[in-house]
C-alpha cells in the first residue's frame, strides 16, 4: 500500500520500488514499518468550536465538525469529511469520495494529554480491500486554550502495527521495463531510462519514472498532474535480500527511511 495511515488520514511512506535489471530483486518483498525512521516534522490539528483543521495536510483543509459530511475541494482522495466529537479526549473522523466510503480515523488522546493514538482504517478504490493502521504520535505542542485536547502538534513515534496487505509489493523486470504490483491494487510498468509512465490504482499519483543513479540505487519520481509529490532512493543490500528505502514527501516536506526485505 503506497499511503502509511496517519492522523492527516494518508502519510506518504510505502512509496512504490523498482530494481536494477541485471540484479535478483524479482519477487515479493515486504516493509518493515516497525523499525521505520519516521518524519520528524509534527502533524498539527486544531479542533476549536466546531471546526476541525488539519494545518499539516497537503494542501491544509477545514470543514465543520457536527458529525454531518462537508464538502472538501482540492483533495486527490476524498471530496467529503466528517469528524465526530466523542469527547474531550476523542474524535472520530471519516472521508468519502463521490459518496463511498474512503477510510477513517480514531484519534484517542491520553488523559496525560501527551500521547495520541490513531487508529485507520482505508478501503482501496481498486481492489476494495481494507487496510488498517495503528500508530502513535508524542506531543510536541499545545493547541490554543479552550481548544479540544487533539489540538496541537504531534510528532510520529511509533507505528504499532499494520496489515499485511498494506506492506507486501512485488517487483518483475522484463527487458527495459520495471513492474512493480501491489496488493491493493497499486502499480504500474515503467522504463527503467527515467520515462514518464501511469501509474494506477492510486488517485493521489498519476505518473511515475525511474531511472538508476548509482550501481546500487535507483531513483523514482512520482507525480500528479505533472508535479512532483514524492522522490524515492532505494540503496539495494549486497547480498539482495533487503533494501534500504529514503522517502521524501515533497508536498508535505518530510523524509522517511525504512527497510523492506524479500519473502
Amino acid at each position: 500500500m503506497r499511503k502509511l495511515f496517519c492522523t492527516g488520514l494518508f502519510l506518504s511512506l510505502l512509496a512504490p520500488v523498482c530494481a536494477l535489471a541485471q540484479s535478483p530483486f524479482d519477487g515479493t518483498w515486504k516493509t518493515d514499518v516497525g523499525n521505520a525512521q519516521l518524519p520528524k516534522k509534527p502533524e498539527v490539528y486544531l479542533l476549536q468550536g466546531d471546526v476541525f483543521k488539519c494545518e499539516s495536510c497537503a494542501p491544509p483543509y477545514e470543514f465543520k465538525a457536527d458529525g454531518q459530511d462537508q464538502s472538501i475541494a482540492g483533495q486527490p482522495y476524498f471530496d467529503t469529511a466528517s469528524a465526530k466529537i466523542v469527547d474531550d479526549w476523542t474524535v472520530e473522523v471519516s472521508w468519502k469520495k463521490v459518496g463511498k466510503l474512503v477510510g477513517s480515523t480514531k484519534y484517542a488522546v491520553s488523559m496525560d494529554g501527551n500521547t495520541l493514538t490513531t487508529t485507520a482504517s482505508y478501503n482501496s478504490p481498486t481492489t476494495g480491500e481494507t487496510v488498517s493502521a495503528k500508530e502513535k504520535y508524542v506531543r510536541v505542542a499545545k493547541g490554543p486554550r479552550g481548544s479540544h485536547g487533539l489540538s496541537g502538534s504531534w510528532r510520529p513515534a511509533q507505528i504499532e502495527n499494520m496489515s499485511e496487505n498494506a506492506l507486501l509489493f512485488t517487483l518483475k523486470i522484463e527487458g527495459d521495463s520495471l513492474t512493480m504490483s501491489e496488493p491493493t491494487g497499486e502499480g504500474y510498468t515503467a522504463k527503467l531510462d527515467g520515462t514518464e509512465a501511469p501509474f494506477h490504482g492510486d488517485p493521489g499519483t498519476t505518473s511515475v519514472s525511474v531511472k538508476q543513479i548509482g550501481k546500487n540505487t535507483i531513483e523514482e519520481t512520482d507525480k500528479r498532474n505533472g508535479k512532483v509529490v514524492l522522490v524515492t532512493r532505494m540503496t539495494v543490500a549486497a547480498d539482495g535480500r533487503s533494501m534500504m528505502l529514503s522517502v521524501e514527501d515533497k508536498e508535505r516536506g518530510t523524509n522517511t527511511v525504512y527497510e523492506a526485505d524479500k519473502q
